[in-house]
């Protein structure tokens, strides 16, 4: 057996089911889940807190003095901290979505970010997600997916999530900050939204989240049959 660290980089645009499968594969493979998304909402979510406008790269960036923002693992659970305060459920709110697609154009918000997620995969075996892991963060993965789904399924799977929540929108606002979000992620200057060149594509909108975890599961088992 390889004592080598292994990393598992999973790309996709919102929605397309990256942390519940992720966070599922994880689990079965014995692997730390990170997510991300859920550092890049809480510093959405200090901004906001701070009514600083989030499309203001420069007023984002002045908020990076006296932040601070990390991730603990608790029973295998992620959660989030924001200066120390868990903020796991603020941070899927709506708003904090909008707010994360705003401010995860910031260049210094990205640099903020990066050393901690790097740190995270070099310490444990890791199925880590989000919008540039492949491509930038861990261009060295030994494993990079891309989990799509087309923008409709997305957003009714985001519908039934608001609606689990208490917080029901209408189906026709969810597809349009959907597409709103898909076209600011992939168009934005610093490291934007694609697969890597050698990512294994996965689109889950005809599967269920069992065939789609079964999926990551046996794509990593293949890339990494010999250091598991």
């Amino acid at each position: 057996m390889n004592n080598k660290v292994i990393n598992v980089a999973v790309d996709g645009p919102a929605g397309a089911g990256k942390s519940s499968v992720s966070r599922l594969a994880a689990k079965a493979l014995g692997f730390v889940y990170v997510d991300t998304g859920a550092l890049y909402r809480a510093v959405g979510v200090n901004a906001l807190r701070k009514n600083v406008d989030t499309r203001d790269k420069q007023a984002v960036a002045a908020t990076l003095g006296d932040v601070s923002v990390d991730l603990v693992f608790e029973d295998g659970e992620q959660k989030v901290l924001l200066n120390g305060e868990d903020v796991s459920k603020e941070i899927r709110t709506p708003p904090a979505s909008m707010a994360a697609s705003d401010v995860s154009a910031v260049p210094e918000v990205r640099a903020f970010l990066f050393d901690l997620q790097r740190d995270i995969a070099k310490r444990t075996n890791c199925i880590m997600d989000g919008r540039d892991i492949g491509t930038v963060v861990l261009p060295d993965a030994q494993v990079k997916i891309f989990l799509t789904a087309s923008p409709e399924e997305r957003a009714k799977r985001r519908c039934l999530e608001l609606e689990q929540k208490g917080t029901p929108q209408k189906y026709e606002d969810v597809l349009a900050e959907i597409n709103e979000r898909d076209y600011n992620d992939s168009h934005r200057e610093i490291a934007p939204l694609k697969p890597a060149e050698d990512s294994v594509l996965v689109d889950t909108s005809f599967l269920t989240i069992e065939e789609a975890v079964a999926s990551i599961i046996n794509t990593v088992k293949e890339k990494t049959a010999d250091e598991i």
